[in-house]
């Protein structure tokens, strides 16, 4: 591959968080929806299963063509007490998730998997972020404003979820959507100096 000409990322995800962290990072990339069903296990291992999804994203996209640039799968859950918890499908729903997460500590597991015609990496990245004790009221206005919509846990950390968090250890973008120093390290290693890193 010539040092000028670099190709883009696909990445394979409609996310508008996940865009705007390759945006930030300064990465050339190109979005393209996946076609892939999660399957979400209640016994599953929430390590095992965004891996799984992550791959499953991934490889839907780089079926378009034998030859094709580096595609990006990423998926994110929220694990607390053993229970894993992905977005929510009502508001009844997201409000047990905050009642569950509120004055206790969960972690946030990104899958992350990196696919080109020749080979294919997955790892994962984890986070922990603590809630702050939540009044009923909290959480009414939190839930009123409806950016649980399509969120894993029910929060946004970037939107008003930020006032729900009293501390976070860890990659604060995983929380945002997408593993940031875990893909660098990766595009370091197996890309060298191609998009900037290594």
């Amino acid at each position: 591959m010539s040092s000028h000409v670099v190709e883009p990322i696909l990445l394979a995800s409609t996310s508008p968080q996940r865009r705007a962290i390759l945006e930030q990072l300064g990465l050339p990339f190109d979005v393209v929806a996946p076609d892939y069903e999660e399957h979400d296990p209640p016994d599953a291992d929430v390590y095992d299963l965004v891996r799984e999804h992550a791959r499953g994203k991934a490889r839907s996209v780089a079926q378009l063509g034998s030859s094709h640039p580096p595609v990006l799968g990423i998926d994110t859950a929220v694990e607390v007490g053993g229970a894993i918890l992905g977005k929510p499908s009502s508001l009844d729903e997201a409000e047990r998730m905050l009642e569950r997460l509120a004055g206790k500590t969960h972690t946030v597991v990104s899958g992350l998997c990196l696919l080109t015609a020749g080979w294919e990496v997955v790892e994962h990245e984890a986070t922990s972020v603590t809630f702050r004790e939540l009044t009923p009221r909290e959480v009414a206005h939190h839930l009123a404003h409806g950016e649980w919509k399509g969120r894993a846990g029910a929060y946004a950390i970037q939107g008003r979820g930020a006032a729900l968090v009293e501390r976070i250890e860890g990659d604060y973008l995983n929380v945002v959507g997408l593993p940031a120093a875990l893909l660098v390290r990766l595009l370091a290693e197996r890309f060298s100096g191609t998009y900037g890193y290594g």
